[in-house]
């Protein structure tokens, strides 16, 4: 009788990876990243594939067992750490109710592993809005006001889940949490965010802005309103409205 074959491991997903590499693409990803002293991405490192690259290897890898997707995770290569992302997202979508649960609680176990704003917004939006869509959805505040970046960047990408469902009440509510907020990576995603509710409810968007575009960081508010014709956009960026 043949033998079943291996299961998928951390170790070969490594080194598909790893024969990809690039030196060359591995040095400007670490500038892109922002990976110097004192920079968000400080201190990681690349090998050198692009995006397509890596999702070629995580579909190739898709069937991993989750305890080997949770090695890959905490690789020190951050296209080691996207891949098991890009896995843990597929598996999420075609997995049953105990395993959305299980792949769950594995992404909220490494979230210090998802240190990068690409890493959040490829998984944040499946795994985390995904498994909230029908539950109680307080950790998403906590998460709002940690003292992490990249936690406050998953409590407002997770809410993507919800806005492509028409429901906007936790997007708002995160986003008006995050109005003090004073990183740049996080302006950003909120105002993304806000501006994917006006894509759905353009009403609904305009409500909360008219309230806070005042006190917006500057860059949240040029997010949220880039889709807006221009007349209307320069009347929110002059104080006009």
């Amino acid at each position: 009788m043949p033998r079943a074959p291996a299961a998928h491991t951390a170790k070969d997903a490594s080194a598909a990876l790893r024969a990809l590499a690039d030196p060359e693409v591995a040095a400007h990803a670490a500038r892109y990243f922002k990976t110097g002293p004192g920079e968000y991405g400080e201190g990681d490192q690349f090998l050198g594939l692009r995006v397509p690259q890596v999702r070629a290897v995580a579909r190739a890898h898709r069937e991993m067992p989750l305890a080997e997707v949770r090695k890959l995770l905490a690789s020190g290569y951050h296209e080691e750490r996207l891949c098991a992302a890009l896995i843990l997202v597929t598996q999420f979508q075609r997995g049953d109710e105990k395993t959305r649960a299980a792949i769950y609680r594995a992404y909220v176990a490494g979230l210090k592993h998802l240190n990068n704003w690409d890493l959040v917004d490829t998984s944040a939006p499946h795994v985390v809005g995904g498994w909230l869509l029908s539950r109680d959805r307080s950790q998403l505040y906590k998460w709002a006001r940690s003292r992490s970046l990249w936690k406050r960047r998953v409590a407002i990408m997770g809410t993507f889940a919800f806005i492509r469902q028409g429901d906007f009440a936790d997007t708002l509510a995160i986003a008006e949490i995050l109005l003090g907020d004073k990183h740049d990576l996080i302006h950003k995603a909120a105002g993304w965010m806000l501006r994917e509710v006006g894509n759905m409810d353009r009403a609904v968007e305009e409500a909360f802005l008219r309230k806070h575009y005042q006190d917006m960081p500057r860059t949240m508010l040029r997010y949220a309103i880039e889709k807006f014709p221009e007349k209307r956009r320069q009347a929110y960026l002059k104080g006009r409205v």
